[in-house]
């Protein structure tokens, strides 16, 4: 019979049992199970609920299920169903049937969103540090290249030239904002639900802050309905997740494109490429492509919990073991991704030369005739359509605008002066950006000064929390 069996006149169809198992996903929640289980004990105890005897009974017996499931040890079975049943089999065949006591007062409902919240937090920090990783690694490489031109792009066509470095720094932003996505769910995710039963609490005189402080929760979750049926915080990951997915995914399309014989703006390391099993001499950069693919999956996984959620009356629900596999599939994908996205941004050879001939070779400085022409006095609209008609012709002359005469120039407006050919030339079109947060080195070097600040508040936040999820 099923620990739960008492009111049941025959076992579970094998199909069935089967079928509703989930102990071959969630044995990933075995050690915050554990966790749990020893802070709801030690409050049983100190609440006379359960003799202090049998509670120390009960605790070393955890301890020792721990320690074996960890050795691999422990036979997980689904029979069990679950890891929570699992663990209290477990404890039962250890230290007889005092092990049964171990569930008073609680319920599989609020027992198994305490481990995802505490599996969750952990997987928050651990996230964080490989964002840092990555950001101080496009750091680094921005420090390298405040003095290499990329061409700049909109609609994929050539628009401004920028400093790579200010490129590499857009995306230190965009992974600060995940980060502090992150941090931010944190105070979310850090309430505990342990204490309010399948749905409406409990008869036993627990003391749920107990539980909460023992497991340095910040408060406990104030609605007993709201505590096992919320799963807000889980697609709060996701969600963020998805977006650090986005983040990833730009950049990898970057990389791809940019190593590209087509580009060669950069060489991606041997160590983070791959071969073709028919042509010898390809370079392929699947790493970032695979990155780039596992965005839709990344995606999906938010998608199946809102869609999991959204008919659900309160409180748990069968359907709600469908928010394991998705979360947990999500935090591996981020972690391997970002695992190797930091090194691989660190190798990378950056090809300047090429960026700097790409910009030479096209019209991206055109913006900065036009404002030329507004500086002495010319309309916008007017300088606009003047440049377009002088770009026109340099493209029909097969020139670029700096190939042109100082008489060619004055062809379109008698303002145009030799000293048009400083302002043309790349690294003045790139310093002329002289505005806060533009592309002109004293900017992109007021960033990267700028990032360093957000960099030690991260790291302070995640040393801290690490330190809060480090207890036994």
């Amino acid at each position: 019979m099923k620990l739960w069996g008492g009111r049941f006149t025959k076992p579970t169809n094998e199909l069935v049992d089967e079928y509703t198992a989930s102990i071959h996903f969630d044995q990933k929640l075995a050690v915050y199970d554990i966790q749990g289980s020893l802070a709801h004990v030690e409050m049983l105890k100190v609440c006379g609920i359960v003799s202090e005897e049998d509670a120390d009974v009960i605790t070393a017996g955890l301890r020792v299920v721990g320690d074996k499931i960890a050795a691999g040890e422990a036979v997980l079975s689904e029979e069990n169903e679950d890891i929570h049943m699992n663990i209290e089999k477990l404890l039962i065949d250890e230290i007889g049937s005092v092990g049964g006591k171990l569930h008073t007062g609680r319920s599989r409902n609020d027992q198994v969103a305490l481990d995802m919240r505490l599996y969750l937090r952990e997987a928050l920090v651990t996230i964080s540090q490989l964002l840092l990783d990555l950001q101080k690694a496009l750091h680094k490489q921005a420090e390298a290249n405040l003095e290499t031109v990329l061409p700049g792009y909109t609609h994929l066509q050539r628009a401004q030239p920028v400093l790579f470095a200010h490129h590499m720094m857009a995306y230190v932003y965009m992974f600060q904002r995940d980060i502090e996505r992150l941090s931010d769910s944190w105070k979310r995710v850090n309430q505990s639900p342990l204490g309010a039963g399948a749905l409406a609490g409990t008869t036993f005189p627990i003391d749920r802050q107990y539980v909460a402080d023992k497991l340095r929760f910040e408060g406990i979750c104030e609605n007993s309905l709201d505590a096992v049926s919320d799963r807000d915080f889980v697609v709060e990951f996701l969600a963020n997740a998805s977006l650090v997915s986005t983040h990833l995914s730009r950049l990898c399309e970057e990389l791809v494109q940019w190593s590209s014989a087509e580009f060669n703006f950069i060489e991606l390391d041997d160590a983070f490429c791959t071969g073709s099993s028919m042509m010898p001499q390809k370079k392929n950069p699947d790493v970032a492509e695979l990155v780039r693919g596992k965005t839709g999956r990344v995606y999906g996984h938010l998608m199946g919990m809102l869609t999991t959620l959204k008919g659900l009356p309160l409180a748990y629900n069968k359907d709600m073991q469908e928010d394991k596999e998705g979360m947990f599939d999500t935090v591996e994908t981020l972690k391997g991704a970002l695992a190797l996205f930091a090194p691989m941004i660190e190798t990378m050879e950056v090809k300047a030369d090429n960026m700097y001939e790409a910009v030479a070779k096209d019209y991206s400085n055109a913006t900065d005739l036009a404002d030329y022409l507004v500086g002495k006095g010319m309309a916008f609209r007017e300088s606009h359509a003047v440049v377009g008609q002088a770009v026109l012709y340099a493209i029909n002359q097969q020139k670029f605008l700096l190939d042109l005469s100082l008489d060619e120039f004055q062809r379109f407006s008698s303002l145009i002066e030799k000293d048009i050919y400083e302002v043309l030339a790349p690294k003045a079109v790139v310093d002329a950006r002289n505005v806060a947060g533009g592309t002109a080195q004293n900017r992109v070097e007021e960033q990267i000064a700028s990032a360093k600040q957000l960099f030690q508040m991260s790291s302070e936040w995640i040393e801290l929390h690490k330190q809060l999820i480090r207890y036994q």
